[in-house]
């Protein structure tokens, strides 16, 4: 159970700006591979501008409540369902270990929340030249919340998740590295984004959620 070693044996707790965890090696080879091959429409290419949320232009903020209709948006995000799961067996081997017993009760106590009535969420996520992230705070159903890393092209480092304090100025960036990763759960002052930076190619990355509402992946 690759992402249970990494978060037991390869993460460190971190307190500024808010409670945090990164961790290092977590997704399998194959799992990689899915993420980098996953094909994610190119918005730039669809007369849509990235407004600063996930749900980019055209898509509605019922969307990101977790309501499954979400205008345009929907076309642009790749959430693993089992709609889907054939194009994904890696990642849904990641999905059982997230359903886990041994590892939510894990997750549960390092961020000190009960997530033994909850479900896990996975979206793929190919950032491209354009992309930001105001800054924001998650939404009270995304119990934990975080970003595992896939850069094998290169990209700059810089290209991390921005934290800022309560007064919203950017205090750390989480190194955007490969296979490398964070956690955090929700909270009033948990602010997260990303500036507007120079994307080369593309920023992949796989967000990891449990969230109090259904998905295709209740926890066992």
């Amino acid at each position: 159970m690759s992402f249970l070693s990494s978060i037991q044996n390869k993460s460190k707790k971190y307190k500024f700006p808010f409670d945090h965890w990164e961790y290092d090696d977590a997704l399998s080879d194959g799992a990689i591979k899915e993420i980098t091959t996953a094909d994610i429409p190119d918005v730039t290419k669809h007369n849509l501008d990235y407004d600063g949320t996930r749900a980019i232009d055209g898509g509605t903020a019922e969307f990101r409540e977790g309501i499954a209709s979400g205008g345009e948006a929907i076309k642009f995000r790749c959430f693993v369902s089992k709609e889907n799961e054939k194009q994904f067996p890696n990642l849904v081997k990641f999905i059982n270990e997230l359903q886990s017993k041994e590892v939510h009760e894990t997750i549960s106590k390092m961020i000190n929340r009960d997530l033994s009535n909850s479900y896990v969420r996975l979206e793929v996520i190919c950032d491209r030249e354009g992309f930001w992230l105001k800054p924001h705070c998650d939404i009270k159903e995304k119990l934990m919340s975080g970003l595992i890393f896939v850069n094998n092209t290169n990209e700059s480092e810089e290209l991390g998740t921005d934290f800022y304090n309560e007064k919203l100025k950017k205090v750390k960036t989480v190194p955007y590295k490969n296979n490398y990763g964070y956690m955090f759960t929700s909270g009033p002052n948990t602010w997260h984004g990303m500036e507007k930076k120079k994307i080369v190619k593309e920023r992949r990355c796989l967000q990891v959620n449990y969230v109090s509402f259904p998905t295709d992946w209740k926890v066992k």
